[in-house]
């Protein structure tokens, strides 16, 4: 922390050593202040056409790139969303307009467990029968 201070602070001097060593300069007369521009050649108003120029024309080739990806990207989303309509329409369908009179296979699980629900179902009634022929 006192390190970075002492940069700081050391650096604050150093501009402030430079700024004076100038300023004493120019009151002395050593220095003439000459205001120059920074640009060589066109003016600002030759600039401010062609950067406009420039913009105006990016700006519509953007706005015709934006318009036809818009057009294509909902085309797309359109075909999309009827192609899966039309699939979804033909699942149910199908399933709707299934033979009901076809059997399923039913799971091998299931018809062991309901056999041996059967046969236990049937051994109580044979022992309800014989208890109550005691």
């Amino acid at each position: 922390m006192y390190f970075i201070l002492t940069l700081f602070f050391a650096s604050l001097i150093g501009i402030t050593f430079m700024i004076g060593r100038k300023l004493v300069l120019l009151q002395n007369g050593q220095i003439s202040y000459k205001e120059y521009a920074p640009y060589r050649g066109m003016h600002m108003e030759e600039w401010k056409h062609i950067i406009l120029k420039g913009i105006k024309r990016y700006g519509f080739i953007t706005l015709v790139a934006l318009i036809r990806l818009y057009v294509k990207v909902s085309s797309v989303i359109k075909n999309v969303y009827e192609n899966t309509k039309d699939q979804i329409k033909n699942f149910f369908s199908k399933r709707l307009n299934a033979n009901p009179t076809e059997k399923r296979e039913v799971n091998k699980f299931l018809r062991m467990m309901s056999d041996y629900k059967l046969k236990l179902r049937m051994i109580k009634e044979r022992v309800k029968e014989e208890e109550e022929s005691l």
